[in-house]
């Protein structure tokens, strides 16, 4: 057991999520996040800034939207929204307007990476991309968007003709503007926020055929690979899902070793997945408990705390950075664990993560999360510049204070009908 006690004394035993304090602690620094980026991320030319340390548009001159921080905003207010957090709506009208409006090739189909006012700086069509699409308008279904029924059936029309290999169960990774062929990459990243992206459009439709596909991309990525690996995730692979122990990629997308962040991520995900497939694939929440606790024994760095970001095949740190993200992802993926696990040991590491959270990565001083720490936990930004979304952070805050049944979006709207009866 690494780095905290086994057992919590009875005295101290009952859940934080089930005490008043620590949810009014959460719903407060959920509302500190839409405080940071609210009212400073929006582009009065269309879609959102990404915000500096300070809190200010880091480019206002010219500012380059990429797709998948314009999807997690849309997801992120869609949440403040449902959560009746007022100004959240004109965040979500904003951004799908951007999406359907911009982000959308009108010519070819599919979803543009990168845009500035002048038009398209980036026009690849990235799966990465693509899934949070799906994610946001799956969101705006939720607080009754009047795009969000076009954009899904869109989305989800060139996710199946364009992305989907039915012969493996997962999708190609990324494709030129006119949707030639521009690598045989294929990536694990991608498909693990599909998997998020299809459960959701699953909870906003009722459609099988989504929790299907997100079934198979977990049998693939984990029972398949991850399990025999010895719960580690693996990010890197050919065209015929061959893993690629050497490949060197984007550090930020796509960084060579393993992840720890992604198996936490994954940890969570896959308790939503057993869930909503009716608790039949016994096979995950085993892969769940497993994940998170090498994710932990591995990537936790007991002398200073925080995950370090990568590691390589032998379990040694190649980048020693901790990042705000995978504390978020294994926030909630504790909590998730913690409410069908009655081993303390889940307890114990949701508690050890908030207060790693509250005391280092939490900007205090001048709002939002800090994104990356150095080792020995000082701010650094050599990945990442500012404070680049609010979606890993405001999910940390949220995911705990609602029933453990599937995504969030969907747990607040259970909660809230759960409340109505009772009235």
């Amino acid at each position: 057991m690494t780095d905290a006690n086994t057992t919590l004394p009875k005295t101290n035993s009952s859940p934080w999520t089930s005490r008043p304090f620590h949810r009014q602690y959460l719903m407060r620094q959920a509302n500190n996040l839409f405080d940071f980026f609210e009212a400073p991320s929006l582009n009065p030319k269309g879609g959102f800034f990404e915000l500096d340390d300070e809190g200010k548009a880091l480019s206002a001159a010219n500012s380059t939207r990429q797709v998948h921080g314009t999807t997690r905003m849309v997801h992120s207010f869609a949440i403040g929204s449902l959560i009746g957090r007022p100004g959240s709506g004109e965040m979500v009208d904003h951004g799908m307007d951007y999406i359907w409006n911009k982000h959308r090739d009108a010519k070819h189909g599919g979803y543009v990476w990168g845009l500035d006012d002048n038009g398209v700086t980036d026009g690849t069509k990235q799966a990465y991309g693509h899934a949070f699409v799906m994610l946001a308008a799956s969101s705006a279904k939720l607080v009754g968007h009047p795009l969000a029924d076009k954009m899904l059936a869109d989305v989800t029309e060139v996710i199946e003709r364009r992305f989907w290999d039915e012969k493996v169960g997962a999708v190609r990774e990324e494709f030129a503007n006119d949707w030639s062929q521009i690598t045989t990459y294929r990536g694990q990243n991608s498909n693990m926020h599909l998997t998020e992206a299809l459960m959701a459009a699953y909870e906003a439709t009722g459609e099988k055929a989504y929790l299907t596909k997100a079934e198979r991309i977990a049998e693939l990525i984990i029972a398949k690979h991850a399990v025999p690996l010895g719960h580690r995730v693996a990010e890197h692979f050919d065209e015929n899902w061959v893993l690629d122990k050497q490949y060197l990629g984007s550090e930020m997308f796509r960084p060579s070793g393993v992840t720890p962040g992604h198996a936490l991520e994954w940890a969570r995900l896959l308790m939503q997945l057993w869930i909503l497939g009716d608790k039949r694939l016994s096979w995950m929440t085993d892969a769940a408990r497993n994940l998170f606790r090498q994710a932990i024994e591995l990537g936790w760095d007991t002398q200073h705390g925080g995950f370090f970001y990568t590691l390589d095949w032998d379990n040694k740190p190649i980048m020693r950075e901790k990042l705000w993200w995978p504390v978020a992802e294994a926030i909630g993926a504790a909590a998730f664990l913690s409410a069908y696990d009655r081993d303390d040991y889940f307890q114990i590491w949701y508690r050890k993560l908030w207060d790693h959270a509250e005391n280092h990565v939490i900007d205090h001083a001048r709002g939002g999360w800090l994104s990356e720490l150095t080792e020995d936990l000082k701010p650094t930004s050599r990945l990442f510049t500012g404070k680049p979304d609010i979606y890993h952070a405001l999910q940390a805050c949220l995911i705990p204070l609602y029933p453990a049944t599937g995504s969030l979006t969907a747990a607040i709207i259970e909660a809230e009908h759960t409340v109505k009866q009772h009235h």
